[in-house]
């Protein structure tokens, strides 16, 4: 009985059309994707409340200039313009935010 568990538990993961023989667990499986770093991308880096914009969406903005306020555990972050570009806005005043959530793009 052991021996039909220890096979039940392995799966088969393909590489480059080469089969292998792996103990990955569902929670592996169902991971979140690696995504590589894209600066014109600005997430949320804590949870919480969006309380100001500065700058309406599809205008130009500059490198360091404030685009919003994220109001979170009672304190007011700016969050500020990595890049020289246009702002293409995912949140409206007053939407709660979760982390990693995208607030905006430079674009």
């Amino acid at each position: 009985m052991a021996n039909e568990e220890k096979k039940q538990r392995f799966s088969s993961l393909v590489i480059d059309g080469v089969k292998y023989k792996t103990l990955l667990t569902e929670r592996y499986k169902n991971r979140p994707k690696y995504e590589e770093y894209d600066p014109s991308k600005i997430k949320a880096f804590i949870p919480g409340t969006i309380d100001e914009i500065y700058i309406k969406n599809k205008k130009k903005v500059k490198e360091g200039e404030i685009v919003l306020i994220l109001e979170a555990m009672k304190m007011m972050n700016s969050v500020i313009s990595p890049l020289d570009g246009e702002v293409k806005l995912h949140v409206k005043v007053g939407d709660i935010v979760r982390k990693n959530q995208i607030l905006f793009e430079i674009i």
